[in-house]
């Protein structure tokens, strides 16, 4: 029987194809291009959940069985360039979650996106991110990542900037795409370094990947500058992709303003895919990061790297979110926090603990972008949290839906996914040798996750209505959304509650399926010390969040959209920083910004003045010269030529009179020289 792995590139093709037809049909051909990238979609999760049943118990004895196709791609010599996919438990886990919440979020934006008159680009370039996505899950090449990588650059860059005719809309995709593009340079580099090193970029090519036995102890074992191993530079420099691509400390500046595209590109790219292959590249590279020289410690500095910079970007964006006003850049500044989480996972605990709370975090964040949608949408376009209020009365499921991920984000205990897998994060750093501060700060961030996201619920949902011209004034009155997108969001629901289940402790089937180990129920490991320890912390974490924010902003709701907020009352300068985000933006703005500017106008002024002052001096120069030249042609060569034609032709014209053609005359001439030589020789003769 053949293997799904034989046909794993039709999912990325198949929504690419998609992109390319709609790209030519004409603007009112909106069924077509809605169509072809839902059944693209569909067709894609169906090969995807194939590929996954699988690769269910193909481990074995805590190995992970990786199923390759490599092909030649450049024939460079005598060499050649080779890509290739893969199938494995992380490839195979990945693309039933993006196909899946990839599927539901095409549908909702049928709803969402129904009046607006590029309908048929939207879906154009939605099918367009999902082929990259998709084709950087498969891809068992670095290279080949990486081209699907920058593809969903592209594509991000497109659909941030949808609305590009908003000023607000193109500055935040230009921003995206540049600042990602500062990581990936490092990603690149960390690229060429790798295959300088090992001679080949694929994964896995029978022992010869650069992620097998041989290549990562050849690495590992090599030092570079300052005695740091050679694995742990390559991984440092392919880390800054990661940082850029999801949005950590101190790239992450892009991803709230990335709030300025429509919903369902939140909902997609900032919550389930685009954000999310940053820590996907790191649980891919994960042999590579972790490798290290036998008898020294696992803790390489590149697994330090990655649980400090999510460690620091879980607590850091957590708290700009408890001071933000409009409802999408919550969702933004929590993601970013989230993925620091996930970066923390991966770098205390690997690729089963990073990649759980990524998977779960795709349904919720996606269940909460897409409700925000709904919100706005039901809101008329508004979308500052204190312009809301009440909105339970008029939209009963968007609110019981919105709830469920809210109460998944915030860690409720025992009930929804996103309690079970950040308690694997925290329990993982609480086992980190190297330090426990880590651990401390996902504590503190799981607590401000449950209080900002309870300040939103209240804000919006409970209280009065406080927007339009009055409580229910008319037009402004807020409405529920049709069923083709509220019923995409009940399905996330029922994943956002049901997948934390399988990766309890007492049953940790998530982890063993992605790292190949024996499955076993063991209900006791949920009362063991060490796992009820930090699951009674983490629940009062949670609890005591949610029950502060309700203190503050629940018992209490605005009054109007102008009342001051309950932090800013009690802690004004605190507050003034947080709701600022810190002024990141502004220290970026007056330094890195500024600098550059100051040496583009630099380079302006030695553009202008020395190279172009030099330019200008050369053709000066070359002007004379050609005049120098115009003169001694004119009247040096010219005229001595000239003068000389002129004789000649005087010569020519005295000597074409001697050859008049007249007898006579010759004869004459023939006696005359005859006489002058009879004279000579006589004269000769006497002498």
């Amino acid at each position: 029987m053949t293997s799904p792995a034989a046909y794993l590139w039709l999912i990325p093709v198949l929504p690419l194809l998609a992109a390319g037809i709609s790209a030519v049909l004409p603007r009112a051909s909106r069924r077509w291009a809605a169509g072809l990238a839902i059944a693209s979609l569909a067709a894609g999760l169906g090969l995807s959940l194939m590929a996954f049943f699988a690769t269910v118990g193909t481990a074995s004895h805590g190995a992970v069985a990786h199923d390759p196709r490599n092909f030649p791609w450049l024939s460079l010599g005598g060499e050649a360039v080779r890509l290739g996919w893969v199938l494995d438990p992380l490839t195979a886990v990945m693309l039933v979650m993006v196909t899946l919440v990839g599927l539901l979020i095409f549908i909702y934006s049928t709803g969402y996106m129904a009046h607006d008159d590029n309908f048929t680009r939207f879906f154009c370039f939605l099918a367009l991110f999902a082929a990259a996505m998709l084709g950087l899950v498969i891809a068992n090449s670095l290279l080949l990542l990486f081209i699907c990588w920058e593809l969903v650059g592209l594509a991000s860059y497109l659909l941030i900037g949808f609305w590009y005719r908003q000023p607000s809309a193109a500055a935040a995709a230009k921003k995206a795409f540049i600042t990602t593009r500062i990581g990936d340079l490092g990603l690149l580099l960390g690229m060429v370094w790798l295959y300088h090193e090992t001679g080949t970029l694929l994964f896995y090519d029978d022992g010869r990947g650069c992620l097998e036995h041989s290549a990562l102890t050849q690495l590992a074992t090599q030092a570079t500058l300052g005695g740091m191993g050679l694995s742990t530079a390559i991984s440092l420099l392919i880390f800054c992709g990661a940082i850029g691509k999801s949005g950590q400390v101190p790239l992450h500046v892009w991803l709230p303003d990335a709030m300025e595209g429509p919903t369902p590109v939140s909902a997609l790219i900032h919550a389930a895919t685009m954000v999310a292959a940053g820590v996907f590249l790191l649980a891919r590279m994960y042999p590579l990061i972790a490798a290290h020289p036998v008898g020294t410690p696992a803790e390489t500095a590149a697994l330090q790297a990655v649980t400090w910079v999510g460690a620091i970007t879980a607590v850091f964006a957590a708290c700009i979110a408890v001071a933000q006003n409009d409802l999408k850049r919550i969702l933004a500044y929590s993601t970013v926090s989230q993925l620091g989480f996930m970066m923390l996972g991966i770098g205390v605990g690997g690729v089963a603990v990073g990649m759980f709370h990524l998977i779960t975090h795709a349904f919720f964040k996606a269940l909460l972008f897409l409700g925000a949608g709904l919100v706005i949408h039901g809101c008329h376009e508004e979308q500052d949290i204190r312009r809301m209020g009440g909105l339970r009365r008029w939209m009963p499921v968007t609110f019981a839906t919105y709830a469920v991920g809210m109460l998944a984000l915030a860690g409720f205990p025992l009930v929804f996914s996103g309690f079970w897998s950040k308690d694997e994060i925290l329990h993982a750093a609480h086992g980190w040798p190297v330090s426990k501060v880590p651990l401390y700060l996902g504590l503190v961030g799981a607590l401000l996750t449950a209080f900002y996201m309870t300040r939103q619920v209240c804000h919006v949902f409970f209280g009065e209505w406080r927007g339009g011209n009055g409580r229910t004034a008319g037009a402004a009155t807020p409405h529920e959304s049709p069923p083709v997108m509220t019923v995409p969001l009940a399905v996330l629901a029922g994943f956002a509650v049901l997948l934390g289940f399988l990766g309890t402790p007492a049953w940790p089937w998530f982890q063993a399926f992605l790292t190949g180990e024996e499955l076993a129920f063991k209900p006791s490991k949920l009362f063991a010390w060490e796992h009820l320890s930090l699951l009674l912390a983490s629940s009062c974490l949670a609890l005591g969040g949610m029950a502060l924010g309700w203190w503050l902003y629940g018992r209490r709701p605005l009054d109007s959209a102008e009342s001051p907020d309950a932090l800013a009352m009690r802690w004004p300068a605190v507050y003034r920083v947080l709701a600022g985000k810190f002024f990141v933006d502004e220290l970026y703005e007056a330094t890195v910004v500024r600098w550059h500017a100051g040496w583009a106008r630099v380079c302006d002024l030695l553009d202008r003045w020395l190279w172009g002052g030099a330019v200008l001096a050369l053709q000066g120069i070359a002007w004379g010269l050609s005049w120098v030249s115009k003169v001694l042609d004119e009247f040096g060569i010219n005229l001595g030529f000239d003068l000389v034609c002129g004789r000649v032709r005087r010569a020519a014209g005295l000597t074409a009179t001697l050859q008049d053609g007249r007898l006579p005359n010759y004869l004459r001439a023939l006696a005359l020289a005859l006489a002058l030589l009879l004279l000579l020789l006589t004269w000769g003769v006497k002498g």
